[in-house]
């Protein structure tokens, strides 16, 4: 007679295959990934596997920080009620490519409250595999962003000019999207082909088994 298979426990697998969109799937090694660091504001260096080892965590990736893609996307991220994650148990945690110096301004730039690190050499973009070079071709709409491109360059321009001669991350690094945790379990994968291709946050909230957020503020983002 046959019996129930037991779960596979994912902690123990060497490598798991994470799907990125309309791409073919990718193989990386979770330990290498969950072993790697990252930086508070303040420098610490922590792991980034502790980062949603005990809850399940949204993680984004951003572009560098004074992409003013990246910038208006992290500004609705900061939207969203902290009840809204904390009645489902999830954690939300933005990762930059930036020194950490930064971190802190970006936050107050955004009004973003909750976890922020930073991965300024990029070996965790690198491990998981997220693109260095946009793809165009593909057409995105996303309502998170309201600046057109004149404009938002004109700003990007004028926040940079506060910290001459100093890179805020790598223009180049496209960003990511994953839902962890607890441990090494992977419910949700999105690699952006794009500096416009995130992934939208509503949709994000629903994968993690979150309640959707009103943007009732701005009607572009609305039914985001």
């Amino acid at each position: 007679m046959a019996t129930e298979t037991e779960p596979t426990d994912l902690k123990s697998v060497p490598n798991l295959k994470i799907s990125r969109s309309e791409n073919p799937e990718i193989e990386l090694s979770f330990e290498e990934v969950e072993n790697l660091h990252v930086f508070d504001q303040m420098g610490n260096k922590i792991r980034f596997g502790d980062t949603y080892a005990n809850q399940k965590t949204i993680v984004v990736f951003a572009r560098h920080f004074l992409c003013y893609m990246c910038k208006e996307y992290v500004e609705d991220l900061a939207k969203i009620p902290l009840n809204t994650l904390k009645d489902k148990n999830v954690k939300l945690v933005v990762i930059g490519c930036a020194p950490w110096k930064f971190i802190k301004h970006f936050k107050q730039e955004t009004g973003y409250q909750y976890d922020m690190y930073c991965d300024p050499d990029r070996n965790i973009y690198k491990c998981l595999k997220c693109k260095c070079e946009a793809n165009h071709t593909r057409k995105v709409v996303n309502k998170h962003i309201k600046s057109n491109a004149l404009s938002g360059i004109l700003k990007s321009t004028w926040r940079a000019m506060q910290f001459p001669n100093e890179w805020q991350g790598d223009p180049s690094q496209m960003g990511a999207t994953f839902i962890l945790g607890p441990g090494s379990t992977v419910h949700f994968s999105h690699l952006d082909g794009n500096s416009a291709d995130q992934v939208a946050i509503n949709d994000l909230l629903i994968e993690a088994g979150c309640d959707t957020v009103d943007f009732e503020k701005d009607q572009r983002v609305l039914h985001v």
